[in-house]
């Protein structure tokens, strides 16, 4: 019975980490949408950057209050982080502006692939036959329903190369480095989003005015434009925090596919609230099939021999300090 209450408990807060991932996450493109074409706020790299001193702000407080406890990430694990991770925003950035939507698209999706292969080489996972086409339906549903117009140039497509290689790295990071040194979520972005903070804060204002030839000091700060970049801050610290915790739970491959419920709610969303000129039979066709392969990815995946590590190479800092007794334990299960 103890076993079954375990697997209730975890499975209830697996679907709570989800549904807190999707509602900020959805919440998020929402405002930044009204923020951009509303009110013409179109610094994406600085309103990121705003998001990290948001986030930085919370968990300095939090800290202090007690509920976050001291950890260490040493400096070249840290680096190599806010490496990828920045490299993974601008690198989206510059990928939109240079690329067409359809290619756009495409890059996304190709991050699940690469993710996959980060794993399979880093982690020696092994998936099943069953999760590997669950993962080929996804794709192919998501990219019906986004997929228009597709066109390539070089530079383009050197932007989106770096976009989805340093946003695969950085997701995965995100959970080799709390398993590695046993960080909670908060603990992980305790040390990441400062430095996320200041970088993005000092190239983001320049990449800005390149991008659209606009100066995010000469901007017309209304109180409501105001208004929306701190709500848009504040989803921001959950989004960032929801990631991190269902990376953390489970994998940057099953963050990508699951993840994708996302793209569908926004459709669905703006087909809600801006009308049905979007909505045809080819991205209803899309959603269907995108759905079945989530279902299925997730049956698959939970399935034994669906997903599985071929071998326990990276222990933990943690195990590291208690080495004696944990060789100890692997004898006795030996035995």
């Amino acid at each position: 019975m103890a076993p079954a209450s375990r697997a209730d408990k975890k499975a209830v807060a697996d679907a709570a980490a989800w549904m807190f991932n999707v509602v900020t996450s959805v919440g998020i493109i929402i405002v930044n949408k009204a923020l951009m074409a509303t009110y013409g706020f179109s610094f994406a790299t600085t309103l990121t950057g705003l998001h990290f001193a948001t986030t930085t702000l919370v968990t300095a407080v939090l800290r202090w209050l007690g509920y976050i406890h001291p950890s260490h990430l040493p400096f070249k694990e840290l680096l190599k982080f806010i490496l990828f991770a920045n490299f993974s925003i601008v690198g989206m950035n510059i990928s939109l502006m240079w690329n067409s939507v359809g290619f756009y698209q495409i890059a996304k999706l190709s991050m699940i692939p690469v993710s996959c292969f980060l794993e399979v080489m880093m982690d020696k996972i092994r998936y099943s036959r069953d999760t590997k086409l669950s993962i080929a339906v996804v794709l192919l549903g998501v990219g019906v329903c986004t997929i228009t117009d597709v066109s390539v140039n070089t530079k383009g497509f050197v932007a989106a190369f770096i976009a989805v290689w340093s946003t695969s790295l950085q997701q995965y990071y995100v959970h080799h480095l709390q398993r590695r040194y046993s960080l909670s979520s908060f603990n992980l972005l305790g040390h990441t989003a400062p430095s996320q903070a200041g970088t993005l804060l000092l190239i983001g204002p320049f990449l800005d005015y390149w991008l659209t030839n606009k100066r995010v000091d000469t901007y017309n700060y209304t109180t409501v434009s105001v208004m929306f970049i701190t709500l848009s801050c504040t989803i921001a610290v959950g989004t960032n925090l929801s990631q991190f915790i269902c990376i953390g739970r489970f994998t940057a491959v099953s963050f990508q596919v699951l993840g994708h419920m996302k793209t569908i709610l926004v459709l669905i969303l703006g087909f809600f609230f801006f009308g049905k000129e979007g909505l045809n039979l080819q991205v209803v066709l899309g959603m269907i099939i995108a759905v079945a392969g989530m279902i299925w990815y997730g049956n698959a995946s939970s399935k034994p021999g669906g997903k599985e590590r071929r071998s326990h190479s990276l222990p933990t800092i943690r195990q590291q300090k208690h080495n004696s007794l944990s060789e100890s334990n692997e004898l006795e299960g030996k035995v």
